[in-house]
């Protein structure tokens, strides 16, 4: 059974793509960064040199890279007799689990296309990402967290006949079995040479204007994306990663994450429960040695280490991003939690900016890092696009070997978003470092998107007001970021009402029907008389939460 690409396949697989322009394509080959190697080859490398080594643990289950190697190609031959096939983009929404790493190897060695849905996301998001992407497939759960994803599948397939599939980890319902399709008897999958230049997986933006974007990954960016991050982070076969947050971000995915652990023979553990209480107890029974969290989650661990009975002893390194943190949050984290801190100022676009194991501790507590690969190009513009000098503030424009060159299919966003000369405009605020230690170093100052960081999601103004908006007794409404010590940032949905005020409740259970994501929905709902304006006829936020706070 073969499933190499057609003309056709790669030619609806390329259509909305933003390749590489082929100059900078080429060096990053000669640098050696690209190696033409598929995505999945990383399984495949780890199966062949540590067969044995336990590659992915869960609460439920464990396969040695060989059983995930041959899990991977059973799978592969069960989507293939479905007629998933190369270039088809599938939706991937798996809790943290093994299944989430055996369903991302099966179609990719399907040849299929990954997009990377978060358990999060809800019909809103996933009507969309089916609709730009042209999805034939969705793979969910059957329950998680307390919702029945395939009550979500069902309107899902009745809006979006492209969706001929659906796949259910658990009890199946009127859908397909994902373990009969998993461990299904048949002809092995002969894949033809993947094109390492076309896309490998989607990964889904944080939304910083209206719904998220979908982010085209290359098997030669990502692979680089995934070793580049290891070897940086000195990751090695004696180390075990802890995968606390969602697995289909981009941060446990492959900065180092999944991916980056098991190109060194690490193991990966998955959990879906965070609290300190459990992941301690995984900590200590799995010698975990480095894991990701957001600034909210590891402060949370720090303050539990005074009091939970297990403590996370055997933690060397723990990468820390999401939203910034304070040099005495950094200080506390690095006197109570771990003895290693990486502060990463990273995005799912691409460039990668992180403190390195071994730099001096005011580094890790100053700065946001520095960039990985010494090809990525980094600018510093003021608000008309020109160079500041030196070590001046203004906003981070980027490109490199494993930064995107365009969101798919979505020409509106990348007039905006990119540079004429194709840098990437990142909508932070940042200061690169001239002198001294910190030379080279980030130091991340503000934002320019109209976005929310809520405990590590990047939640979009723009999109939760066009829900508000929707809603008959809201007159006018805007969402606002209000500090918070545990979330980093909690939304507030300042709102004018046309009669009666709702309640919190009553206003998320109307952004429940409307299928808006779980993690975008107020955390505060304040009633005013009206919204403060600029002089040209804008919500004047900064006025709003001057008044809120």
């Amino acid at each position: 059974m073969s499933s190499g690409f057609s003309i056709e396949q790669a030619d609806d697989l390329a259509r909305g793509f933003v390749p590489f322009p082929a100059d900078r394509a080429a060096q990053y080959r000669k640098a050696g960064y690209w190696t033409d190697r598929p995505l999945d080859s990383i399984l495949t490398d780890a199966a062949a040199a540590w067969p044995d080594r336990p590659a992915i643990i869960d609460a439920a289950q464990r396969y040695t890279f060989a059983e995930l190697d041959a899990a991977a190609d059973r799978a592969a031959g069960g989507l293939t007799r479905l007629g998933i096939g190369p270039g088809d983009r599938v939706l991937l929404q798996l809790p943290n689990s093994c299944q989430f790493a055996v369903a991302l190897f099966g179609l990719l060695r399907a040849g299929a296309v990954p997009v990377m849905c978060l358990t999060g996301h809800r019909t809103a998001e996933l009507g969309h990402f089916a609709e730009v992407s042209g999805a034939v497939a969705l793979i969910v759960a059957d329950r998680a967290g307390g919702f029945d994803y395939r009550d979500m599948a069902a309107t899902l397939v009745a809006q979006h006949p492209t969706l001929r599939h659906v796949l259910v980890d658990g009890e199946p319902g009127p859908f397909v079995a994902w373990s009969s399709i998993r461990d299904g008897a048949g002809p092995p999958v002969h894949r033809g040479p993947a094109d390492p230049d076309l896309p490998a997986l989607l990964l889904v933006s944080g939304g910083t204007t209206g719904l998220p974007k979908l982010i085209a990954r290359t098997h030669n960016d990502y692979v680089y994306n995934a070793t580049a991050c290891a070897q940086a982070c000195r990751l090695t076969g004696d180390d075990a990663y802890l995968v606390a947050l969602p697995a289909g971000h981009n941060f446990p995915l492959a900065c180092p994450g999944l991916l980056g652990s098991m190109s060194v023979g690490a193991p990966t553990v998955f959990t879906d429960d965070p609290s300190p209480e459990n992941a301690f107890a995984l900590i200590d029974r799995y010698r975990i040695t480095v894991t990701g969290l957001v600034n909210a989650l590891a402060k949370v661990w720090a303050q539990a280490c005074e009091w939970e009975p297990v403590l996370p002893t055997t933690l060397r390194f723990v990468q820390v991003g999401g939203s910034r943190m304070s040099p005495e949050e950094a200080r506390f984290i690095l006197e109570r939690l771990t003895p290693g801190l990486s502060q990463i100022f990273g995005m799912a676009e691409g460039m990668l900016n992180f403190t390195r194991p071994g730099d001096p501790e005011d580094v890790v507590v100053h700065t946001q890092g520095r960039r990985m690969s010494v090809h990525d190009e980094m600018r510093v513009v003021d608000e008309d696009g020109h160079d500041v000098a030196p070590g001046e503030e203004g906003e981070l424009l980027v490109r490199g070997p494993y930064t995107l060159n365009g969101y798919y299919r979505d020409d509106d966003a990348n007039a905006r978003a990119f540079s004429p000369d194709g840098f990437y405009r990142t909508g932070d605020r940042v200061r690169v470092f001239t002198a001294g230690a910190r030379a080279g170093y980030v130091e991340v100052t503000g934002r320019i998107k109209d976005v929310i960081h809520r405990g590590g999601e990047t939640v979009s103004a723009t999109d939760l007001e066009d829900h508000l908006h929707t809603h008959p007794g809201i007159y006018a409404a805007a969402a606002v970021a209000l500090p918070d010590p545990y979330l980093g940032e909690k939304i507030c949905a300042a709102v004018v009402f046309r009669g009666r005020p709702i309640t919190l409740a009553e206003l998320n259970t109307f952004l429940d029907e409307r299928g808006a994501a779980k993690h975008a929905r107020p955390d505060v709902l304040t009633a005013v008389p009206s919204l403060p304006m600029t002089a040209v006829g804008k919500v004047d936020k900064k006025q709003l939460v001057a008044r809120l706070v």
